[in-house]
């Protein structure tokens, strides 16, 4: 990565939110660029770089166009004004976009090497033609819809992020000295998003090599079928980006559920941000789609395949190429729960706490406990946030099966999960028809906070069993993200858990919390508390020191406070895996501060949060960022870690990402990032922690 590239904005205090994100993203990019991890994951990331992009730009840059549009000029606290950024930003962009195609093509090359050839159709044998060929007349003809463009057939609706290509087409006989616009016929045709991008023409299933050809190419080459009697001259491929923020007035919609879906209906027309067309595009198509999308700039000249997104369902599509992969692994059931086959959830944790940590630890045990709280016929209720779930959720299933026996079951769903909206409101709707209580959380907040509450009633009285968690109720990317969670009866944190969902479904507005803290009420006031407690500390010569892992750092608040705090003498480690707008190394003023990012096989997750506290230290898992939108716009759970083992645990999980020098990537004054050399022997967090004996203090 260029880290010179990186340098420092109009702020010598702080590091653009946007700009970080690049550099973020570059991370990613280096994964798919380095030659020690495994092809098909190399592949994956290079999708996920793209993927990455996509919402990127119609996200954030987006705002920043929509800044544009207003004529706004004011500085953020970095420095920078909407149009000095977004033109920074272009050019960071353009330069992230040639360096990923530069190692599509370098991939490519390798994986022709390993007998993976992606071949355009022209280069296939005639047999692999014949064998392209009846998969477009059979599979991919049926499905296109040719949509021309004339007086009486206006511009067809250009959906977000699909591939289309353009065509511009002519009559036989037309003359070659008629201006474009007499000259030819426009039309497009959408890939069809529902079929694989690449097409497999392997003949032998058995094969070693195995060959595939882009389905755009497939379209491209039998053209003439969709448009008899004209002849294509030119065809190349484009997509638009558009806005997908959503704007909802809570206060006055009446029914918010249907708001959202309106909103998602809009979301399909939002203002175009980006437009990229494949390399040789025609100067007049190009025209024809820059007037109809109202886009002047933001247009990207690709060299290759338009999104290379498709890389990430193709390296996991790939059969009997396991050598070219991360070696697999089994999440091992927690320790303390045995094998969960027979596994009494509610004696476990009426003795003890359980912390797991995710994928090593599988999330099965998370479902097995809702599922047994479900069937329990002592169970009373049950009480859950849910932002991101899977489309096959065993949770759902088991919250259902609750309501229909009768017990007490309420669901916040939260309905703006950005891009996650649809299936949020079909399984809103799933859990209403089935008697559970569904409510969409407070009026200007997304509820964010991971929590499960299980009312139970026992021989001495009611009892509450806890989970909360770092990361989504979602089965599916709990085995590709890192996160911890916490199972505890403890009862004051049952009781707050109480308070918790009495807040958010009710009028309960200023709950008196015992252990746990709630964004935007109390949590900015903690981690404030906290870190000023570590600076009295250390001027006092007590123990003191702060370690976080998060994923971004882009409260002004939280990173003056920690500048304080280094200045105070406080050794300051944080371990953000994305944005970070705090400068760390800053002679008198963050010389105390590291920032270290890890991108590896899975994606960082967990928010942990740990304070010396003069040798009485305390530790907190959180669902919440050090951000602004975490602290003050959204519903956010961050809760103390009371038991002496999992506090063991908690810090030794810490220690195995501070140890990283493989992974790891220090962050430096001027916003790049510089690989970890420590000269002691090669340390990978990732890789130790499936080690479970590494972390874990105590088994039951």
């Amino acid at each position: 990565m260029d880290n010179h590239s990186a340098q420092r904005g109009s702020s010598p205090y702080y590091i653009n939110r946007d700009l970080s994100w690049i550099e973020f993203n570059y991370r990613v990019l280096e994964e798919a660029q380095d030659p020690d991890t495994p092809l098909l994951e190399r592949a994956k990331f290079l999708g996920i770089v793209s993927r990455n992009l996509d919402e990127f730009m119609s996200v954030r840059v987006a705002g920043i166009r929509n800044q544009l549009k207003a004529g706004l000029a004011k500085k953020d606290f970095s420095g920078y004004t909407p149009p000095v950024l977004y033109k920074r930003l272009s050019k960071r962009i353009e330069k992230m976009v040639a360096a990923e195609y530069r190692t599509y093509r370098e991939l490519v090359r390798l994986m022709a090497k390993e007998s993976l050839v992606l071949n355009r159709y022209e280069d296939l044998s005639a047999t692999q033609q014949k064998a392209a060929d009846d998969y477009f007349h059979d599979v991919i003809f049926p499905v296109l819809t040719p949509m021309a463009v004339d007086l009486s057939r206006p511009f067809p609706l250009v959906h977000s992020q699909n591939v289309y290509l353009a065509a511009l087409l002519e009559r036989d006989n037309t003359p070659e000295d008629l201006p474009d616009e007499e000259r030819f016929f426009f039309a497009i045709v959408q890939v069809p998003s529902i079929l694989p991008r690449l097409v497999s023409v392997t003949q032998r299933s058995h094969s070693k090599r195995q060959t595939y050809v882009l389905i755009d190419e497939l379209i491209c080459h039998h053209i003439q079928t969709l448009f008899s009697g004209y002849t294509a001259k030119t065809v190349h491929a484009f997509r638009l980006s558009r806005d997908a923020d959503l704007e909802i007035n809570e206060e006055e919609a009446d029914d918010l559920l249907e708001e959202i879906e309106k909103k998602l209906r809009k979301r399909r027309r939002g203002a175009p941000v980006r437009l990229e067309v494949q390399k040789g595009f025609h100067p007049y198509a190009l025209q024809l789609l820059q007037e109809e999308f109202e886009i002047e700039d933001a247009v990207y000249e690709i060299d290759g395949p338009i999104d290379l997104g498709f890389l990430t369902s193709f390296a996991g599509s790939v059969k009997n190429r396991d050598a070219l992969r991360y070696p697999s692994r089994l999440s091992i059931y927690p320790p303390e729960f045995g094998d969960g086959g027979d596994t009494d959830y509610f004696s476990v944790l009426k003795e003890r706490d359980v912390l797991m940590h995710h994928p090593f630890e599988t999330f099965d045990a998370v479902s097995d406990f809702v599922e047994q709280a479900a069937e329990d016929p002592n169970v009373m209720a049950i009480k859950m946030t849910l932002y991101r779930v899977s489309s096959k959720s065993a949770i759902i299933r088991s919250l259902a099966a609750a309501a229909e026996a009768g017990k007490q079951v309420t669901v916040v769903v939260e309905l703006k999960a950005r891009f996650d909206e649809e299936r949020n409101i079909s399984w809103a709707r799933t859990l209403e028809q089935s008697g559970c209580h569904v409510v969409y959380g407070l009026v200007g907040l997304k509820t964010h906070a991971k929590a499960i509450l299980v009312v139970r009633r026992e021989e001495d009285g009611l009892r509450r069993y806890v989970h909360v968690g770092t990361g989504n109720y979602n089965d599916a990317t709990a085995k590709l993200y890192t996160d911890v969670g916490l199972m505890t009866s403890n009862a004051s944190i049952g009781e707050d858990a109480s308070e918790l969902f009495n807040h958010i479904t009710g009028y309960s507005s200023h709950p008196n919390w015992q252990e746990i803290s709630v964004a935007p009420d109390t949590m900015m006031g903690t981690f404030v508390t906290n870190i000023r407690r570590e600076a009295d500390h250390a001027k006092a010569g007590r123990p003191a020191r702060i370690i976080a892992k998060f994923n971004s750092l882009s409260n002004q608040q939280i990173i003056d406070e920690l500048y304080e705090a280094s200045k105070a003498g406080v050794k300051v480690d944080l371990i953000v895996r994305g944005v970070c707008c705090l400068r760390p190394g800053v002679k008198d003023l963050s010389e105390n501060i590291t920032v270290r990012s890890i991108v590896d096989r899975y994606l960082e997750h967990s928010r942990i949060y740990y304070f010396e506290n003069g040798g009485k230290s305390e530790i907190f898992l959180s669902s919440a960022d050090w951000m602004t939108r975490n602290l003050t716009r959204r519903v956010e759970l961050m809760c103390p870690i009371l038991d002496p083992g999992c506090q063991d645990t908690l810090l030794n999980i810490l220690k195995l990402y501070l140890k990283d020098n493989v992974k790891a990537r220090m962050l430096t004054s001027s916003g790049g990032y510089e690989s970890f050399e420590n000269g002691e022997e090669p340390f990978r967090s990732q890789f130790r922690a499936e080690d479970i004996r590494a972390w874990k203090s105590t088994l039951a």
